[in-house]
């Protein structure tokens, strides 16, 4: 690899001389803009406005706008002599967690090589320090013009860089969540949880670029002067969800049959707890009050007809009582009489 930057990291008072290499590569096919009538290639010149002409690379400075248009020209002399410690120098500012960066700020990646064998050794210690403290370094350093954050990490045996966006550089997300409010259910969480445990987890060397590899074949096709076989792929489904709940379970039900597993059950209890929704919302129609209305009026003549006889009862006591004591009434005298005939005779005799 070829580096694209020489400096140092600056680890307190301990100095290590690096060169810089990128970590990434883009494989995507390039294309070249062309005069669709004859195939003539379209060419950008840079050109003067002052003289009209075409101007060489090496005959290009740099320049700072004004606000009223105004063009002050800065010389590579003039940033070079800039007053920063981290001209040429990567000065660690701190070590902190990786949980403590947003990936938000998270630009391209370098690796950093240990440049000559002078610096092996303190290479290797900020290295192994990194390792033990399961931390990351936070640096300052001067690249293409401006004065950048990066953070450093451990990568195999190798340092990497990743270059950090300042934090006001970052935008503000206000605006960007929905502004309606909706409620999600427990029931949609269960299911939406099972379609994640369902997908699982994936090795990212297994995924590559479908259509990078159909390009690269519509280009290999086009070259040999052969006809594209490619089939058009699917058109994506519209986005619109009518039902979350069934659309959750057929995705289940999809990444389980992708993955060769039986689609079983999905979402028992969810669709158990979606019908006590509906039918905790279901209010009583005006015909159950009035089906009430018989039932209460049977049972007050129940009761009507209960308390008569009951007050029948009590009167057929009360006569038979009434009878009873007539009939004693009656047989007293009579009783009485046959008492003073009997006194009467042994009184005789």
């Amino acid at each position: 690899m070829r580096s694209i930057w020489n400096g140092n990291i600056s680890f307190g008072l301990v100095s290590i001389p690096i060169k810089m290499y990128p970590a990434t590569e883009d494989h995507s096919v390039s294309f070249r803009q062309v005069h669709t009538k004859d195939g003539g290639r379209i060419r950008y010149r840079k050109v003067c406005e002052l003289e009209d002409k075409q101007i060489d690379a090496d005959e290009i400075g740099k320049a700072y706008e004004d606000a009223d248009g105004t063009l002050i020209p800065i010389t590579d002399e003039d940033l070079a002599h800039l007053p920063l410690p981290t001209t040429r120098a990567l000065e660690i500012q701190a070590f902190v967690s990786a949980a403590d960066i947003d990936p938000l700020q998270m630009g391209d990646a370098y690796y950093l090589g240990a440049n000559g064998p002078a610096a092996a050794k303190p290479y290797a210690l900020l290295r192994e320090a990194l390792k033990r403290s399961e931390k990351v370094a936070i640096t300052k350093y001067a690249h293409r013009g401006r004065e950048r954050l990066g953070m450093l990490r451990v990568v195999g045996d190798a340092i990497a860089m990743h270059r950090l966006l300042w934090p006001d550089e970052v935008r503000n997300p206000v605006g960007v969540a929905p502004k309606e409010k909706v409620t999600v259910r427990e029931a949609e969480l269960d299911l939406a949880d099972t379609l994640m445990n369902t997908l699982g987890e994936v090795d990212l060397n297994q995924l590559h670029d479908e259509y990078q590899e159909a390009l690269d074949a519509l280009v290999a096709a086009k070259m040999t002067g052969a006809t594209p076989t490619a089939e058009p792929g699917e058109a994506p489904a519209g986005a619109q969800v009518v039902d979350l709940m069934a659309a959750l379970r057929d995705s289940v039900r999809s990444a389980r049959a992708a993955r060769g597993e039986e689609a079983g059950e999905v979402g028992e209890a969810a669709e158990a707890e979606e019908e006590e929704a509906a039918e905790a919302t279901v209010h009583p129609l005006p015909t159950r009050k009035k089906a009430a209305a018989p039932a209460k009026k049977a049972a007050a003549t129940k009761k009507k007809g209960a308390e008569k006889a009951g007050a029948a009862k009590t009167a057929a006591k009360t006569a038979a009582k009434t009878a009873a004591k007539k009939a004693a009434a009656k047989k007293a005298p009579a009783k009485k009489q046959a008492t003073g005939k009997r006194a009467s005779g042994r009184t005789a005799s």
